[in-house]
């Protein structure tokens, strides 16, 4: 039984027009790492985000500058935004003003209870949702005195008490995040919560990393929660482009059969029997197929072991050898293919795929 069978129901908010929770689709999430006040760098890098598939984006805004370019920001991109604030909660009153659909707090340092008062009610009065992101870097000192250091249960705690403070102040329109760049404290901290509340969750592994390792850690943290039922919406954290942070959420969901977009290219991490220049076709196939929304299985085989079998099961496949490759379609064999030739033939088989799709 995968996760997407038992799924906690949960309630539901929406960031814009997005839902989040309640039994809506999973949704992807990314943050700018441009500096926001440069709108052109960032409109760029959020249409590249929405391109890739991000559904929601989030920018940090650290100062009156960025509250105003987050305004102008808004009138020329389509996802909803969501603004991020530390420290100061005029920060997010202006963010709010500017057209944010949501925001993203730690209510801790925001500037007191009257501080988070004046934010909630400014978030009340233009329907934005608020997530409550408690950080193991950034928990309320008395909480730190009371466990010593940012335990799963410490973690919880403070969540606990933020939806404890929010709530008497009549606003739920919150989702939760319980993050630490330790993967297991991670896990047990989301689940632990969410046995305790109802409130969606937007998962993640903070300053998870590099592309390598912060993959890893972001496919087993999220990953295992997704396969447990337990979130709602989430963000890859990675030291890179953003768009690799979307391209990595989506193979996370797509493992998982909780959601498909864009095409699923199989191939064989070679050997000593591989005769074609397998790293190079792969990765032209990639590139030509960027984009795609569509979710064919398409199989790039390099030599005649397994190639022939893996081929036949996908969409469309190759199984290459001494400088060609035999090409599969629906499982069946169509043609031998010169190998410099592989790469157009299987783009072209690809796009009559996803016509046939459409």
């Amino acid at each position: 039984m995968t996760g997407k069978n038992k799924r906690k129901k949960t309630r539901q908010i929406r960031v814009g027009e997005v839902p989040i929770g309640g039994g809506a689709p999973i949704t992807v999430q990314s943050m700018t790492n441009t500096d926001t006040r440069d709108i052109h760098s960032t409109v760029r890098q959020i249409r590249q985000l929405t391109e890739a598939g991000c559904e929601i984006v989030r920018l940090a805004v650290p100062d009156e500058r960025a509250a105003e370019a987050f305004a102008e920001i808004k009138t020329k991109v389509s996802p909803p935004l969501i603004a991020d604030i530390h420290f100061d909660h005029r920060l997010a009153v202006r963010a709010l003003r500017a057209g944010a659909d949501g925001l993203r707090i730690n209510p801790g340092n925001i500037g007191g209870s009257k501080g988070v008062e004046k934010v909630i009610e400014e978030a009340h009065n233009r329907n934005a949702s608020i997530r409550i992101g408690v950080n193991a870097g950034s928990l309320q000192k008395s909480i730190l005195k009371k466990y010593g250091h940012p335990t799963p249960e410490a973690m919880v705690e403070s969540a606990i008490e933020y939806v404890r403070l929010f709530e008497g102040l009549r606003f739920d329109q919150i989702k939760i995040s319980l993050k630490s760049s330790n993967v297991l404290d991670t896990i047990t901290a989301y689940e632990r919560f969410s046995e305790q509340s109802d409130y969606p969750l937007h998962l993640g592994v903070t300053e998870a990393g590099t592309l390598v390792s912060g993959t890893v850690k972001s496919a087993i943290g999220i990953g295992l929660l997704l396969y447990k039922g337990i979130g709602d919406t989430f963000r890859v954290s990675l030291s890179r482009d953003p768009v690799e942070e979307v391209k990595v959420a989506y193979e996370i969901l797509r493992a998982l059969d909780l959601r498909h977009r864009g095409p699923e290219i199989i191939s064989c991490p070679t050997c000593g029997r591989c005769e074609i220049d397998l790293f190079g076709l792969v990765n032209r196939v990639e590139q030509a197929l960027y984009g795609i929304e569509a979710s064919p299985k398409v199989a790039i085989m390099g030599c005649v072991v397994n190639g022939p079998g893996e081929a036949k099961e996908a969409d469309v496949g190759i199984a290459g050898g001494r400088g060609q490759g035999i090409l599969f379609k629906k499982g069946e064999l169509v043609k031998k293919v010169p190998e410099e030739e592989l790469a157009e033939v299987l783009v072209e088989e690809v796009e009559k795929i996803v016509e046939e799709y459409n």
